[in-house]
């Protein structure tokens, strides 16, 4: 009989828990619905809509605030009740509702309005999600399990832009076209939400009554050396929305920017498990450092990048960073937190979040003088945060 007091003892799909197994379906449903829509933004917003770059960062900036402005106070309240799952429900519904949005209205106003909007709803289930499958996974295997999930939520971000693809290759590049697709969109983000009530939890115990603002002073040296590192390093963030500008810019369709997008995630998706595993195996923080490294390299080449080829490189490159970024950060913060898991993922969300709108803001005023400065910025910061992270060392990680 298993021990209920040992997630590894639980039953397992594909390795992990089978509840967060379950949350990988959630989230992949829920990127094929998103990833439809995203992997033709951009270009929708620009060449369609007439949007120019500057407020493409801006939009992307405010959105990527947006995506973890919830995070502290939903993983707070989620460590104070100790219940993840109707955060983690409230969460997905909304931004389901926001993609209403852009498929009954197409105006500059309406797809700033979604686009914004449906990443509060990413925010706010955030923290909650990942102190879940963290309640849920071995400690020893967090790494693997955390790659496990995001490779199953970048697999609906491949099939995402493909069925884009093909949907606008039917219909043509169109005004018309793109809201059938963001109607198709709405199906498998419904469904997502519906399959989170067939997930089982054990509620968490709830943490002590604390002040939410003065939390912050609760968390160890290590965490607070890695907020900062992660709060630098932001500052050379920019949109993925520049990436595909920049393909389209050196002669690809949007059709085959769709298949890019594409690609990209399918270098997340073998990626995400393997360094996981790795992860648990060498330490977190050596996986970490290779992230910084991998960002550093890509925006180097995308500086140099005149042809076809080596723009498919650096977003197989870029892939492979984010499933360190996306992934293998969330483990190591459950490491050095294990008490408030909840609060520190959103505290470490909601931090980076700060940074990444006037990061979007610089790459989008940067692109506009010239798209190379805007890439140059970014690996000079990056070069720093890695140095900075590698001031301070942590045994076990």
């Amino acid at each position: 009989m298993p021990n209920r007091d040992d997630p590894s003892s639980e039953q397992t799909v594909l390795g992990v828990h089978r509840g967060i197994f379950m949350l990988g379906l959630v989230s992949f449903l829920t990127d094929l619905s998103s990833e439809m829509i995203f992997s033709v933004f951009s270009v929708f917003l620009t060449a369609i809509l007439g949007a120019s770059a500057a407020l493409l960062g801006i939009i992307e900036g405010m959105a990527d605030f947006a995506a973890s402005s919830l995070d502290y106070v939903a993983g707070f309240v989620s460590d104070r009740t100790g219940k993840r799952k109707t955060l983690t429900i409230l969460g997905y519904a909304f931004s389901t509702l926001a993609k209403t949005i852009i498929a009954l209205q197409s105006t500059l106003f309406s797809a700033a309005a979604f686009r914004v909007i449906e990443r509060f709803g990413k925010s706010f289930r955030g923290a909650p999600r990942d102190a879940w499958i963290s309640s849920m996974a071995a400690q020893k295997d967090a790494g693997f399990s955390f790659g496990v999930h995001k490779a199953m939520d970048k697999s609906g971000a491949i099939l995402g832009p493909i069925a884009a693809y093909f949907i606008l290759d039917r219909l043509g590049e169109t005004a018309s076209a793109f809201k059938v697709l963001f109607l198709v969109a709405l199906v498998p983000a419904v469904m997502a939400v519906l399959l989170l009530f067939f997930i089982s939890e054990k509620p968490a115990i709830p943490a002590e009554r604390e002040n939410i603002f003065r939390a912050y002073r609760t968390f160890g040296p290590d965490f607070k050396h890695y907020l900062l590192t992660s709060g630098l390093f932001s500052l050379a963030y920019f949109s993925f929305g520049f990436l595909l500008l920049k393909a389209y810019s050196l002669g690809f369709a949007i059709q085959s920017v769709t298949l890019l997008y594409a690609l990209y995630n399918v270098s997340f998706v073998i990626a995400a498990p393997l360094l996981g595993k790795l992860g648990d195996r060498v330490g977190r923080r050596k996986i970490l450092g290779l992230g910084y490294v991998l960002y550093t390299l890509m925006c180097v080449g995308f500086i140099f990048a005149s042809a076809k080829w080596q723009v498919v490189a650096m977003f197989l490159v870029f892939g492979v960073f984010y499933a360190i970024d996306e992934s293998q950060s969330k483990a190591y913060i459950t490491d050095m937190e294990q008490t408030r898991r909840g609060t520190a993922i959103g505290a470490y969300s909601f931090f980076t979040g700060l940074v990444y709108l006037p990061a979007s803001i610089i790459a989008g005023a940067l692109w506009k003088v010239n798209p190379s400065y805007a890439f140059g910025f970014a690996g000079i910061i990056s070069a720093a945060a890695l140095g900075l992270f590698a001031s301070r060392g942590r045994k076990n990680a």
